[in-house]
């Protein structure tokens, strides 16, 4: 999970009821394989003292930064997110290594044939 990130920032206020979330995601990044499949990610706790909601910022390697509220968001929906929106990085990244534009285009005729070897949809199904 860390692997796409450049810095996770978690704020909390450790008397708060509703900081479950902030720390499960806490301890996920701090597993020893989160940890080891990107090293340089940045990992910040801030400890708050006011009534501010638990909250967890996290950013990725592209720069985009993403804030997720800790009160209504799990840390596995949290992880899940990460997850998908860094293969979405993955795969855009090997198209631009490969020369491709991104991202990619498919014409409208292409999307309705049918793939070599598969039966094509009768028009009950495409319903």
């Amino acid at each position: 999970m860390l692997k796409f990130l450049s810095k996770v920032r978690i704020e909390f206020n450790a008397l708060d009821p509703r900081l479950a979330s902030c720390m499960e995601f806490l301890a996920q990044c701090n597993a020893r394989k989160a940890k080891e499949s990107n090293p340089a990610c940045q990992v910040q706790v801030k400890r708050r003292t006011d009534d501010h909601p638990p909250q967890i910022t996290v950013t990725f390697v592209n720069g985009v930064e993403e804030v997720f509220d800790g009160t209504q968001t799990t840390a596995q929906t949290i992880r899940n997110m990460i997850l998908e929106k860094g293969q979405y990085l993955e795969t855009e990244q090997m198209f631009r290594e490969a020369g491709e534009k991104w991202p990619v285009v498919i014409p409208d005729e292409e999307l309705s044939m049918h793939a070599p070897g598969t039966k094509p949809r009768k028009a009950e199904d495409k319903k």
